[in-house]
């Protein structure tokens, strides 16, 4: 690769607000519940070792952006580089240091634990305010070791979370005494971060045994939400990852935005499994509801976002006219286009005798608004495990 085209690359994930720090290898860790086991489906490139002169590449180019109020910049790329945990790179707290004392922008990052716990707390304490430090947990559970063989260790976590730094962690329903032992844990350490739950999705790449793990994960996860919130710990309690859950939670706004789209009954609508169980319980002949599986990722994926424009290639029959949420084709900033980087244009012109209609209300914005919204283990246990009218929702029938 070219200076030129590695410059090019880096433009991009920057104009996606990533500051674009690469590790010159696929992720070591090598985590069996990883989504980016493969990463084929959308256009990659093998990007060096990210060096000093790259850096300042890097940091030059942002500092010439405007800053906006509400905007955090993801240390990391993962539009056009693959994922992996940016802190493996042996300058990445260096130059994260660098980027807050050179910048008033602020940042986000992921990690499973990989940076110094004191100086971490320290950064923090430096620059109030300018640090959203998302903690992947995971799990503290004696399944770590097999999901996670080369993660940082318990105590390594423990002492990351013992401090102001973590503005959330995430861990996950693996079975009984999972989740709802693993909050009791980190509130004990951490009363005050967000606590992110829910369940890891299998996709069609994940082996067989961390699959089975996950579906358990599901199986209990109403058993350890309704332990986890009854236990009254101080922290913000949140659940994500369950499309079905943030639907169903969801499901007037998602009326009211339906309604004013003022569809007719012969106009077909692509939705996601949880989007047609809402309209069809709710909403039942007022449109056509295609539903799509998610074919790309197969697995139990459930997520509206996550579809492809090939997806939806592989439903449709005779249609004439199709809308689609605007969400579907929001992969980047600079054109419309889907996770594996089709267009919308490429797309449409695969069916020339159909009309495509883009539902602009439902795009990502509208999404990511919804799930903070109602997304609260409190909602969770008392609006859907205590709600009749779930029960009816589960039970709609998903077309062949």
């Amino acid at each position: 690769m070219t200076r030129d085209d590695l410059n090019e690359v880096l433009l991009r994930e920057i104009q996606d607000r990533k500051i674009p720090l690469s590790l010159g290898k696929t992720c070591p860790v090598k985590c069996a519940f990883c989504y980016e086991k493969d990463h084929s489906y959308r256009l990659t490139y093998d990007i060096p070792l990210t060096t000093q002169q790259q850096w300042e590449f890097i940091l030059n180019t942002i500092r010439q952006i405007p800053t906006q109020k509400d905007e955090a910049w993801v240390l990391g790329g993962n539009e056009y580089m693959e994922w992996t945990d940016i802190f493996l790179h042996p300058r990445a707290f260096d130059w994260m240091e660098e980027f807050l004392a050179a910048t008033d922008k602020k940042i986000i990052f992921f990690t499973v634990g990989y940076v110094d716990p004191v100086r971490i707390n320290r950064l923090v304490e430096k620059y109030p305010g300018r640090i959203d430090f998302e903690l992947s947990v995971i799990t503290l559970s004696a399944h770590r070791k097999k999901l996670m063989p080369h993660a940082p260790s318990v105590d390594q976590v423990l002492k990351i979370l013992d401090g102001p730094a973590v503005t959330s962690a995430n861990f996950y329903s693996l079975g009984p005494g999972t989740l709802s032992k693993d909050a009791k844990t980190i509130s004990a350490v951490n009363p005050a971060c967000s606590l992110w739950v829910g369940c890891l999705t299998p996709l069609k790449y994940i082996d067989p045994a961390t699959t089975a793990l996950m579906r358990q994960g599901e199986k209990f996860l109403p058993q350890e939400a309704r332990e986890m919130y009854y236990a009254n710990l101080p922290n913000n309690q949140l659940i994500h990852t369950q499309s079905y859950i943030t639907a169903f939670l969801n499901r007037k706004k998602i009326i009211k935005v339906f309604d004013a789209c003022e569809l007719e009954k012969r106009d077909t609508v692509v939705v996601s499994k949880s989007l047609y169980r809402v309209l069809t319980l709710l909403r039942r002949g007022r449109a056509r509801f295609l539903y799509v599986p998610n074919h790309l990722l197969g697995g139990d994926s459930d997520c509206v976002t996550l579809l492809t424009f090939d997806d939806i290639a592989r439903r449709l029959t005779s249609e004439t006219r199709v809308f689609l949420p605007k969400v579907i084709m929001e992969k980047t900033s600079r054109v419309e286009a889907d996770i594996s980087g089709t267009s919308f244009e490429e797309f449409k012109a695969r069916f020339p005798r159909v009309r495509f209609k883009v539902l602009h209300k439902v795009n990502t914005r509208f999404s990511n608004r919804k799930l903070y919204e109602k997304g609260y283990v409190k909602n969770y246990v008392e609006g859907y495990l205590e709600n009749p009218l779930a029960k009816k929702f589960e039970a709609v029938p998903l077309p062949n």
